[in-house]
């Protein structure tokens, strides 16, 4: 049986960071993380990049259900849209037009994923990310060939967010708003994480990215960088307290809060990190080792997520799985109806070839007695019934009750009075009667509706009973058909 596990893949140009950990994520289930790189190679590209994490998987055994991919932010571009909608159905059906409009470019060969920032009275603003459809592609075609569906390919920074809302945000509530400030060895992240409380995953957060040159001042660029977030998270409060960790250890945090006047405190992500993952993990940077973390965690939180894939290209892995299953299921179930309908037609050919054997033996010993012998135009079915009806006359005559001719003549009797009683009233005539031991069948016509029910009204007050009865209006008169017997 496929383990439940769930894989995060964390991709950029030249290298990628895969985390696989299971669905509950409890203490004695400790994820595993390790990074591929295609540089120094001679093929440096996605398909390159897609072998490696598939050999990478291999060699540690790695067995999982589901992939997720977060895709570098060098890979894709963030934009605030505004939408005149709220409900998330109908802003996915308008989105390509709103972004269209903002952007004031033609985004026919471009993948987009949104996250509603805030909703008011015009509408909802959003956050949205493009990217391009042949990047989009290329990495799910790569990944694709190596049986690395991904479910959902969602931006870095939302992973990150995740990663920090469940893993490094204090659980309780703040009556401030936390900056997280993070600096990798290419990318720079400003995130206002959702608070770790809220179960149903409704709050979004807010991010910023931006890329980091080999040769920038990286505290100069994230000091520049948190005072142009900070005016994009006025409505969500003040900034109580700003947490920035830098991967290659440069920024001075203390400097930096006196520059900026605010409270600034070093988060140890490499910390939090490694503590939940194997000691043999073999990551250099924890924030690229957190983004993968934070993509396998999308398949255990409900909710919407922040989905390229959702608009480009939707995932279809589980339901082309069920319909082989399915496909499966309907043949061998075929098969196993044509095995046993081989079985009962060979056990019923057995019986009816034995009694045609059975026929055959005694067919010469029974040759006088018979149908064989008896003339052409007989028929048993006549047989049987004539029979039947000498039967019941020999048992009625036993038991001392009337004759089949005393039974018409009685019951004809009846009818006939009726008959008299009414003919002239209702205009009634008689087209048909035909008389048997049990019943008579009367079919005639009267000149309306009222003579037709008078006359049933007679035949029944005339110690009859109609047990059946059709009518109808032809030709202007109430023509019926109906069966009397006498009341018993």
């Amino acid at each position: 049986m496929e383990s439940q596990n769930y894989l995060g893949i964390y991709i950029s140009k030249n290298t990628a960071t895969v985390v696989c950990l299971g669905p509950q994520q409890k203490d004695g289930d400790v994820p595993v993380c390790f990074s591929v790189s295609v540089e120094g190679q001679q093929q440096q590209d996605i398909q390159a990049l897609a072998g490696l994490i598939s050999q990478g998987c291999a060699e540690r055994e790695l067995k999982f259900s589901e992939v997720t991919v977060a895709l570098d932010c060098a890979m894709f571009m963030q934009h605030s849209v505004h939408s005149d909608f709220k409900d998330p159905k109908q802003i996915a059906a308008t989105i390509r037009f709103d972004t269209e409009e903002a952007l004031a470019t033609d985004i026919t060969n471009v993948g987009l994923a949104f996250e509603i920032v805030s909703c008011d009275e015009t509408g909802s603003q959003l956050t949205v990310f493009t990217a391009e459809r042949k990047i989009l592609s290329e990495v799910l075609e790569a990944l694709q060939q190596y049986n690395l569906d991904p479910v959902n390919i969602e931006p870095d920074v939302n992973c990150l967010s995740r990663f920090i809302s469940r893993k490094a945000n204090p659980a309780e509530p703040e009556q401030t708003v936390t900056l997280y400030g993070m600096l990798s060895g290419r990318s720079g992240y400003l995130i206002v994480p959702p608070a770790a409380t809220d179960e149903e995953s409704q709050k979004t957060s807010i991010v910023r990215t931006f890329l980091v040159g080999p040769t920038q001042d990286r505290a100069k660029l994230l000091q520049r960088e948190v005072l142009v977030t900070t005016a994009l998270i006025e409505g969500a409060g003040p900034i109580g307290c700003l947490k920035v960790f830098d991967s290659a250890g440069i920024v001075d945090s203390m400097q930096m809060g006196e520059k900026l006047g605010i409270d600034i405190e070093d988060i140890d992500l490499r910390s939090i990190a490694e503590t939940k993952l194997q000691p043999e993990t073999d990551c250099a940077d924890p924030i690229d080792c957190s983004i993968a973390y934070g993509a396998a965690l999308a398949l255990s939180e409900k909710g919407r997520s922040v989905d390229f894939r959702e608009d480009f290209s939707p995932f279809q892995g589980k339901k082309l799985r069920l319909q082989k299953t399915l496909k499966a299921a309907a043949i061998s179930i075929t098969i196993l109806l044509i095995a046993v309908g081989l079985y009962f037609h060979t056990q019923l050919f057995s019986v009816s070839r034995g009694n045609n054997n059975l026929r055959s033996r005694f067919a010469k010993d029974y040759a006088e007695v018979t149908l064989e012998k008896l003339p052409a135009s007989f028929k048993i079915k006549d047989a049987v019934r004539e029979l039947g009806t000498l039967k019941r006359k020999i048992e009625n005559e036993k038991k001392g009750l009337i004759t089949d001719e005393k039974s018409i003549s009685s019951n004809l009797t009846l009818a006939l009075a009726a008959f008299n009683k009414c003919a002239a009233q209702t205009n009634l005539n008689i087209k048909e009667i035909t008389v048997s031991t049990d019943d008579i069948l009367v079919t005639g016509d009267t000149s309306s509706r009222q003579n037709r029910q008078r006359f049933f009204g007679t035949i029944r007050s005339n110690g009859l009973d109609i047990k059946r009865e059709s009518y109808g209006l032809k030709d202007g008169r109430e023509n019926f058909k109906i069966t009397v017997a006498p009341k018993t």
